[in-house]
């Protein structure tokens, strides 16, 4: 028996389970797993990649089934929304940044508006743009997300009060099908889930991430800007980014702006990445990270997490 949500409804899908769209891990390959599984796989379109998106899309697309494109709100252009919605999304989903230069060109198209916010100015307002799906993103995420945002156990009914009728699907911490049933027990729609998808067959990763993943504790995971500035990333600094341990954030935590100003000590991690002293890249993980210990494909991953969440909405409504 599936769970229908307003959110499986929307979407034409059969669990209430979407795959985060992150930039170089939610690949074509995963994205179809997700769709193959019975939920919903959004590709990680990060800054619009025209080549990227010509060879991942096909993949995701010749399922035959609902799927998506993500972006990062902040780096892209609305030639990127053009060429995604070329390729016949049933949605388009816009984090991290102001989505009102695109929200309109979005929906004028027929294609569902998914749009993610880390506090509840930003909810309001994708009330405003007329959202068609909203994300609440809490602090346990992986990745980026607010510097100055809540957790997600009190958020996500904050913003499901605030949206309503507009479903909302809860993201940060959900690693399995507890945490989607405990989102739907705040009001979710569904669950929008990241870092348990880098632990999978089909997630577009070097295999030492899925190592650090596999062998990661919540405990060790840390937000901060550090990583992106010693990278020299263009992200905003109201968006720092939940990583796991690395040796740059012991040696520069508190230190951003003496970072951020000295150029041999970025000149120093790209040397240090160059050399495999360091990774290239960070191991972005949520707070959940102790939850995934194995590497299943994605498609049986889904399954799995919609079984384990119909199990435990039936015991919790037993007791």
């Amino acid at each position: 028996m599936a769970l229908s949500t307003v959110f499986t409804e929307l979407l034409g899908v059969r669990h209430p389970i979407a795959l985060a769209p992150m930039g170089g891990s939610a690949g074509g390959a995963l994205a179809a797993a997700v769709c193959r599984g019975g939920g919903f796989g959004i590709l990680g379109g990060a800054y619009g990649d025209p080549d990227w998106l010509a060879r991942e899309v096909p993949i995701a697309a010749k399922t035959g089934r609902p799927w998506g494109i993500g972006f990062l709100t902040w780096g892209i252009d609305l030639a990127a929304v053009e060429l995604a919605l070329s390729y016949g999304p049933r949605a388009v989903m816009l984090s991290f940044g102001d989505p009102a230069p695109y929200a309109e060109r979005v929906r004028r198209s027929g294609t569902l508006l998914i749009l993610q916010v880390t506090d509840l100015e930003e909810a309001e307002q994708a009330v405003a743009l007329g959202a068609d799906v909203i994300v609440a993103q809490g602090t346990e995420s992986g990745g980026h997300g607010a510097a100055r945002g809540r957790s997600t156990l009190p958020f996500v009914p904050a913003v499901v009060d605030l949206a309503a009728p507009t479903p909302v699907l809860a993201a940060g911490g959900i690693a399995d099908g507890r945490g989607v049933a405990a989102a739907l027990v705040l009001g979710a729609a569904g669950a929008l889930v990241g870092t348990r998808f880098q632990a999978t067959t089909e997630a577009l990763v070097d295999p030492s991430i899925t190592e650090a993943i596999l062998g990661g504790r919540g405990q060790d995971t840390e937000r901060s800007t550090v990583l992106d500035i010693a990278r020299g990333s263009a992200w905003p600094s109201r968006y720092p980014a939940r990583t796991l341990g690395h040796p740059y954030l012991d040696r520069w935590r508190g230190r951003e702006a003496e970072l951020a100003a000295d150029p041999g000590a970025l000149q120093e991690y790209r040397d240090d990445v160059a050399s495999g002293a360091i990774p290239p890249l960070p191991v972005w993980a949520g707070e959940a990270v102790d939850l995934i210990t194995d590497l299943p494909s994605a498609e049986d991953l889904v399954t799995a997490m919609a079984a384990q969440a119909e199990d435990a909405l039936n015991r919790a409504g037993r007791r």
